[in-house]
């Protein structure tokens, strides 16, 4: 489970969040819907643990990991996070680089990991080279798969699917659902794309003025 209590958060003079509230069940998937600028990110980012809230709680399970009084590192918080960019090692190659959150299994377990996702995702003729010798699509295919080789319990995803061709963004989407169904991860996707996000699940939000209201009643 994600909850997100009464959560704020301030940038100079501008309240991007107010007093928001979110939860959502084990296992579940929500949607976030929201303007440029409208603090999906923001939310995203308070949750990873990659910034601090001004007010509020926000649980992981039944762990509290911030509050303003108390703040869990983001390595601590069991957190798979897919951002709007590859985000990937310059300096590792596809393999090493989806085996950067395995370093607790064996390789054995390791490659039982890695390798249905090189295969599903199509980047096995890949795994030698470095981000700079990949294309926008093939370097996001290997970001999905860093993410999701650890089966972290709790999955972000902040517009993963930008400046993607349509084919893609469907070839995509369709293995994350497997994914999902799968390892039942409680996911939050953020997008400013309304077919992505009824494609992914029911629960649709939309973020306006800090706090989020239903999309079938914006």
């Amino acid at each position: 489970m994600i909850r997100v209590e009464q959560v704020s958060k301030t940038y100079g003079s501008v309240a991007v969040l107010r007093q928001l509230c979110l939860t959502i069940p084990p296992g579940g998937k929500t949607a976030i819907l929201g303007r440029s600028g409208s603090g999906k990110t923001t939310l995203l980012r308070l949750i990873a643990g990659l910034d601090r809230l001004d007010g509020g709680e926000i649980y992981l399970g039944d762990r509290q990991v911030s509050c303003p009084q108390h703040y869990l590192p983001p390595h601590q918080r069991g957190i798979g996070f897919v951002f709007q960019s590859p985000a990937l090692w310059p300096h590792l190659t596809v393999q090493q680089n989806i085996a950067f959150g395995l370093a607790h299994l064996s390789k054995t377990e390791q490659q039982e990991r890695i390798e249905p996702l090189l295969a599903r995702l199509a980047i096995a003729p890949l795994i030698d080279r470095y981000p700079h010798q990949l294309s926008g699509g093939e370097a996001k295919r290997v970001a999905f798969a860093r993410t999701l080789a650890p089966r972290p319990p709790f999955l972000l995803l902040d517009e993963p699917l930008s400046n993607l061709d349509q084919g893609l963004k469907e070839e995509l989407l369709t293995y994350l659902q497997d994914y999902l169904d799968f390892t039942q991860a409680c996911t939050l996707y953020v997008t400013h794309d309304l077919a992505e996000a009824q494609f992914l699940t029911s629960d649709i939000q939309l973020l306006r003025d800090g706090q989020l209201v239903p999309h079938s009643n914006p």
